[in-house]
């Protein structure tokens, strides 16, 4: 029972008055209209009591129960990760294009309870709110969307949440906006400095760091996904969708007998049967099945494949990589020769020098072995790309050739291959794991601890790192820990837990399909952080850094200038709504320790990486903040949406070697070739694991507008209402932002229009793909995901 004469004083034990409100306070009865939204996820709702409190600049009201029963707002599907509720109404779904269905739990259309607070006078403007979650009989957590309160002078203040509440607590939220709110900073209102400290140590204490290896960046303290707080996990349909993609896959190469065999290959028309069986996925890896014994489709995957950021214009040989022009003179064609091929800007390099002596393992028993080459190309009068010459280590000599386009059919194409074999391991472990998860990782921690939830770059940055913690948790805890998957590569498989606190006791049998030891997994990440620079992480830098600048058919750079030019547009206009100048920069200490916490703990504080510890002006804000974006959006889409295509045809992109680089020519033929390259097990292997990572997983219900058809048979009656609703789960695309934490409508406009900029880069890229052989689709805004999540 709600007492209207009750009120506690948020500021003083009396109201204020005096000049600074113009007139004494008359104590009159003040009516707050309050809607509070569950939110759309599957088990959002709950049977558990929920009651709110208003904070206001003059007092707070009583405590007032908003209901004894608050359902979600949407009918779907999917797993909950709450066992205790169980359905009361029946729900029929018919799952689209032959998935098998999920056991189905059905959520009644009704997502916001309204409520009237009763208070003895005005509270002053609303700053703060207090939600108190009871409990009953059984435990049911709530995921709050948000609470809008309307004030008896008509103003409306608006509180985002999209947090779960969890056994017998109360959260407290800030009103939503930071720069139309009459002038309240938190130096002025003492609750609201509580408040936020109080948040930031909360934070500080549940994130914390970690060294899970010398030499790498921190990460999160946590050892199993089991460990991670609900507001960071998986959601349901998330976990779902993930383990069900894995056994799928596993079952299917199972079957079809190719986990089984531990033998070579019997031949390279063979190896195409493993990936005509995934059907929708088979057209880029047969192209690359037709074109990778060519020369042209070896050079340009540099520019369009999945490590586009390692070659770079080379001006001057290197001292350790000795062609002679004589060696080169047919490659290049006539009327030219290597030194003016040089000076003009068309010899570019490859060097994997960061896999120099890196341990090896074995699979199946047997030895594996690591190369670390040099590649030379050439950009031809048509533009295209071609390899010229390739030297398999770092150091020249007789047991060290110079393998040519002149040489031997077979032992070129073997040497090209180990070149592949580089690329590999440099793509996984360095430009996909640490440049984008292990960077993702460590923003996503620093923003949690040093940026409250009303600051405006928390608002901005967190939807670009949703369920990183969770994907990089359960990374380090199956695949890359001591003892993972990686570690246990002299047994040939592994068994696993996946899912989530939700979606328990799954268990998976991953083959070991990478030659490197986890010590040298360790080794190269620690080498690779030593050569990260701020330069090399930030896109239009990058591309001057290397001299790619005018390259042509460099689509990763084409599109992903598009996309960086898109997000500092729209970081620009952010940052200057709440940021006045400089010193505004400058002076913001959230902001200082966040910049500060990065470079310390992601790049271990070292200068000559060239990451700031500090921002001090607008444009180097506006700066990092796309860097960081960047990374987790496009950077990522970029390094990872094509394994799958590119690595299906294992020569293409092999992940482990048999034999030893060859020492001499004249050695090479197909059965040695076929004996060099993963055996069939190790090939279906790597396979699940590329065709999972590069796979579109779900994540949430579609909202107002984006219902999908599917085929249905629905029957769904609540409260005497009979209603069809059909929500597909949909993934969380560059530009969407379903979470509305910014309230004003300046920064709402600014997404319309980075949204409006996103379907224009988009249809350049289909139109130039209309045109295309073999398409590049992967920063096609539609095929980015806004955080690293996969």
């Amino acid at each position: 029972m709600v007492n209207p004469g009750a009120i506690t004083w948020a500021m003083s034990p009396q109201p204020p008055t005096g000049p600074s409100l113009g007139t004494s306070r008359q104590l009159v009865m003040a009516t707050y209209k309050v809607t509070v939204a569950t939110g759309d996820m599957v088990e959002a709702g709950t049977i558990n009591s929920i009651s709110i409190t208003l904070v206001g600049t003059y007092g707070e009201s009583c405590q007032t129960t908003i209901s004894f029963l608050f359902l979600p707002g949407k009918v779907g599907m999917g797993i909950g990760t709450k066992g205790t509720r169980a359905p009361s109404l029946l729900v029929s779904l018919v799952p689209p294009q032959g998935i098998c269905p999920f056991p189905q739990k059905p959520f009644p259309p009704l997502q916001e309870r309204s409520l009237s607070v009763h208070c003895g006078q005005d509270l002053g403007p609303i700053v703060l709110i207090r939600l108190h979650k009871g409990q009953l009989f059984l435990e049911d957590a709530w995921f709050c969307k948000d609470v809008r309160v309307a004030a008896p002078d008509g103003t409306l203040y608006r509180f985002p949440c999209y947090q779960w509440l969890e056994g017998v607590t109360t959260v407290e939220v800030r009103e939503g906006s930071g720069r139309t709110h009459p002038k309240l900073v938190d130096d002025k209102l003492q609750i609201l400095k509580e408040h936020r400290h109080r948040e930031l140590a909360a934070r500080q204490k549940a994130y914390r760091w970690k060294n899970f290896a010398q030499g790498w960046p921190r990460c999160l303290n946590v050892d199993s996904i089991f460990e991670l707080d609900s507001n960071i996990q998986f959601s349901c349909i998330r976990a779902n969708s993930f383990t069900g993609s894995l056994i799928f896959q596993e079952a299917s190469h199972l079957l079809s007998g190719f986990l089984l065999r531990c033998s070579s290959w019997n031949s390279l028309d063979e190896m195409r049967t493993i990936f005509s069986r995934t059907q929708g996925r088979d057209i880029v890896p047969e192209y690359v099945a037709k074109h990778w014994q060519e020369d042209d489709f070896f050079g340009s995957q540099f520019l369009t494949g999945n490590n586009p950021i390692i070659i770079h214009r080379c001006t001057t040989l290197p001292l350790n990589f000795p062609v002679t022009p004589e060696m080169v003179a047919g490659s290049l064609g006539g009327g030219t020769d290597l030194g003016k091929e040089l000076q003009e800007g068309r010899i570019f390099i490859v060097d994997y020098k960061v896999l120099e002596d890196i341990p090896t393992g074995t699979i199946y028993g047997r030895q594996q072995y690591i190369a670390a080459p040099l590649c030379l190309l050439h950009q031809g009068t048509d533009g295209l790309l071609r390899p010229i010459a390739i030297q398999l280590s770092q150091t020249p000599g007789p047991h060290s050739p110079i393998f040519l386009p002149s040489d031997d059919e077979w032992d070129w194409l073997l040497a090209k291959t180990w070149v592949r074999n580089a690329d590999f391991y440099s793509h996984q472990l360095l430009t996909h794991l640490l440049r984008t998860h292990l960077f993702g990782e460590v923003f996503a921690i620093a923003t949690l601890r040093h940026l409250p939830t009303c600051h405006p770059l928390f608002k901005l940055l967190m939807p670009h790192f949703h369920f990183t913690l969770h994907i990089n948790t359960l990374a380090r805890s199956v695949l890359i820990n001591q003892g993972g998957v990686i570690d246990k590569v002299s047994t040939g498989f592994y068994w696993g837990a996946l899912g989530s606190p939700g979606n328990p006791g799954v268990y998976w049998k991953h083959g070991a399909g990478s030659g490197v030891t986890y010590e040298g997994l360790l080794l190269v990440v620690q080498r690779g952080l030593e050569q990260v620079t701020y330069t090399s992480l930030c896109l239009p830098d990058d591309i001057r850094d290397r001299g790619m600048s005018h390259v042509p058919n460099y689509y990763y750079r084409d599109d992903g200038m598009s996309l960086w030019e898109a997000i500092e547009s729209f970081v620009t206009g952010i940052v200057t709504f709440y940021y006045d100048g400089d010193a505004a920069v400058s002076g913001d200490t959230e902001l200082q320790a966040w910049v500060m916490d990065i470079f310390t703990n992601g790049f271990l504080g070292r200068t000559s990486s060239g990451i700031p510890s500090s921002l001090q002006t607008v444009v180097e804000l506006i700066k990092f903040l796309t860097m960081v974006m960047f990374t987790c959006s496009v950077q990522h889409a970029a390094v990872n949406n094509g394994q799958y295509d590119l690595g299906a045809f294992v020569p293409n992109a092999p992940s482990s070697m048999r034999h030893p680089p060859p020492s001499e020519k004249g050695r090479a033929f197909l059965q040695h070739f076929l004996d060099t390259i993963p055996e069939v097990a190790t090939t279906a292997n790597i396979l699940v694991a590329l065709i999972l990572l590069s796979s579109q997983l779900k994540d949430r219900l579609c909202g107002p507008g984006e219902l999908q058809e599917v085929p249905t048979r629905v029957d769904v009656t609540t409260f005497g209402v009979t209603k069809v609703h059909v929500a597909v789960p949909l993934q969380r695309l560059l530009g969407q932002y379903p979470e509305e934490w910014f309230t004003e409508a300046e920064p709402r406009r600014l997404i319309r229009a980075f949204q409006g900029r996103l379907e224009e880069i988009r249809d350049r890229i289909e139109d130039r793909n209309q045109q295309a052989e073999l398409r590049y689709n992967y920063l096609n805004p539609l095929e980015t995901e806004n955080s690293i999540s996969i």
